[in-house]
């Protein structure tokens, strides 16, 4: 008789405690302690590195402490542990200080001393039950992400007819010497790089030369690798085995599994973490996985087509992404160029674009006016073919049925290339065209938030209220 294996117990969420006088940690400890698995640390410095190596919920600190001060460790602590909830308990009267630090996110809660055991002890659970709430969203949002991929790839796979380098808009044109480069790679299983900024067609591409293969038969399968965290990705990738974490109530097998025998289409590859770059690597080099939590491998039979829209060596050079990795990956690499350096492509892929968009919004709109084509054509599309789509999907909606889209239905950054001399602008408007195109290239040219607000010298908060304001 065989019994299932028993789920691992919860552990209760970690508080970790910081004071310089051991008396005080023993008193914090012991009104803590039957709730909560407490760490101590005795100095600013030690409490970073416990946070370095440990999961907190909750940091409870002192604020004047020798060396770093209470306030400064919370500080430096949003960037090893940014998740937990930071209490500080003081005796100290500079309460600007501190309000400044509460405003700024730094501090979720701070106490007088001499402090109360049963204000403190109910401060400390209300942290903790905010940061499992907070885990909770993030679990949410990832599960989403999760099932919108899966019903991406269902929805791919009931394609009728597959797509064919031979219908490729551009493929005797702008994309002429890429399609020339695809046809050498795409009857073997040689590992492909595609490269290009965001929205030129790296998934599509993939999926062509999947199509195009010998693997044509099998699964094609694609995960973003910079939508989801960490523990999400190696999962959803890797799979993993019951109890491997809280909520794996069962064995899962991972897209590598489940690609068998075809291809697996990593994108934005350039954000995976180091260790999930490590299990990469695996793959790559012995064609073999390992679930999250399993002890054993298994062999898997798969292509892999990777892409990035970041300089991957610039993040080899800078500590961010493997050496022998990128090696692996850059076997056969393919440069897909931006919709600016294909202009005479634009009619095609505007009167493509037209055909689904009017089919889906049932529109009888016949086609675009010469002057609306050199609208299209004058633009330089950052956003690339994929604002093209967006562009052309928002003209239908705005065209009359039985006439063609014109200039009038264009949004203004679209006409503004086709336009003559513009009078001058106020400075205000000169500003905020600078940092709009200051931002649109650092988008670009990053590939993601977070590093793009780096090179603007702005938050990531900022950053998207920035992108926010921006929107119509």
């Amino acid at each position: 008789m065989t019994t299932e294996p028993s789920m691992p117990p919860e552990s209760p969420p970690a508080v970790l405690i910081v004071d310089d006088e051991a008396r005080v940690l023993d008193a914090l400890e012991a009104i803590l302690a039957a709730d909560f698995r407490i760490l101590r640390a005795g100095s600013g410095e030690e409490a970073l590195a416990v946070l370095g190596r440990e999961e907190v919920a909750v940091i409870v600190t002192d604020q004047r402490m020798p060396g770093m001060t209470g306030v400064e460790l919370l500080r430096r602590s949003q960037d090893v542990a940014p998740e937990a909830l930071r209490i500080v308990l003081t005796a100290y009267t500079d309460v600007d200080s501190l309000m400044e630090a509460v405003n700024a996110g730094h501090i979720y809660y701070f106490l007088a001393k001499p402090w109360e055991p049963k204000e403190l002890a109910l401060a400390v659970r209300r942290a903790a039950e905010r940061y499992a709430l907070l885990q909770d969203v993030v679990r949410l949002r990832d599960e989403l992400e999760l099932a919108y991929n899966t019903l991406r790839r269902e929805v791919a796979a009931e394609r009728v007819r597959p797509p064919s380098l031979d219908t490729l808009i551009g493929g005797a044109t702008g994309l002429h010497d890429v399609v020339a480069l695809a046809r050498k790679v795409m009857g073997g299983d040689t590992t492909v790089l595609l490269l290009g900024e965001t929205g030129t067609g790296k998934e599509l591409f993939a999926r062509l030369l999947h199509a195009g293969g010998p693997r044509r038969a099998r699964p094609f399968v694609a995960q973003n690798c910079g939508a989801l965290s960490e523990s999400l990705l190696e999962s959803e990738l890797f799979g993993h085995i019951r109890g491997a974490f809280t909520g794996a109530t069962g064995d899962r097998k991972g897209l590598f599994e489940e690609a068998d025998g075809g291809t697996v289409f990593l994108d934005e590859v350039g954000e995976m973490s180091p260790a999930t770059q490590l299990r990469l690597l695996r793959v790559l080099q012995e064609s073999e996985i390992r679930r999250v939590g399993a002890a054993a491998s298994r062999k898997v039979d798969v292509r892999v087509i990777a892409a990035t829209n970041v300089d991957l060596e610039a993040e080899v050079h800078a500590g961010r992404f493997r050496k022998d990795l990128y090696y692996r990956l850059s076997v056969f690499p393919i440069l897909l160029p931006p919709l600016r350096e294909r202009l005479q492509d634009i009619p095609a892929l505007a009167e493509h674009f037209l055909r689904i968009h009017r089919q889906r919004a049932h529109r009888a709109i016949p086609g675009f006016t010469a002057d609306a084509l050199r609208c299209l054509r004058a633009y330089p599309f950052p956003g690339n073919v994929r604002e093209l789509e967006n562009e052309v999907e928002r003209a239908v909606a705005l065209a009359e049925d039985g006439q063609p889209i014109g200039v009038e239905h264009l949004s203004e950054r679209i006409r503004a290339g086709a336009v003559g001399p513009a009078p001058l602008p106020t400075l205000n408007e000169a500003v905020e065209r600078l940092k709009r195109r200051m931002i649109e290239d650092a988008l670009r040219e990053c590939g993601s938030k977070t590093r793009a607000a780096e090179r603007l010298g702005l938050t990531r908060q900022s950053l998207q209220q920035m992108l926010r304001r921006r929107q119509p």
